[in-house]
């Protein structure tokens, strides 16, 4: 006599973290992530704290709505959150696809920004922030890959 089994509902672990912190990436993963995630925190403490020769909140704000980015406070206030707090997670490996994701569009925001002025960034052209594009959106396909935290709670997941 063959039973019927009710459908299997997969745990939220399963269905929504595994993908989530996944990686295949190996010491790949790790390579890239580290120093993008490490430069990307140093701008963004520029932006918001004026570490590292910044202009600080107010200052990057004034800027950004002195550009068109209005309000100037509000842009520089979420550009610099998603360097700083985002470069940070990216360092770490610590929801590397999540962060990923908000630096790339941070980046594709700055792409904008100075694509009038070209590529190369000695006439402050896009070619820096097309670099991070780069690989942020890689990190985002890749995953964290060793030595990270990601790496630890996937484990955990299983």
């Amino acid at each position: 006599m063959t039973t019927l089994n009710s459908t299997h509902t997969p745990s939220f672990s399963s269905a929504y973290l595994k993908p989530l912190l996944a990686s295949q990436a190996g010491w790949g993963g790790l390579a890239l992530r580290v120093p993008v995630g490490l430069i990307l925190a140093a701008h963004g403490s520029q932006k918001l704290f004026g570490w590292l020769g910044g202009y600080g909140l107010e200052g990057t704000g004034q800027w950004m709505a002195s550009i068109g980015f209005e309000p100037g406070i509000l842009m520089a206030f979420l550009a610099g959150s998603a360097e700083f707090f985002g470069g940070l997670l990216l360092a770490l490996g610590l929801l590397t696809r999540p962060a990923a994701l908000a630096t790339a569009f941070t980046m594709l925001m700055a792409i904008t920004f100075h694509l009038p002025n070209g590529l190369f960034v000695s006439n402050n052209g896009y070619e820096y922030a097309l670099t991070l594009l780069a690989a942020t959106v890689a990190l985002l396909f890749l995953g964290a890959g060793r030595f990270s935290v990601d790496e630890i709670l996937a484990k955990k997941v299983q």
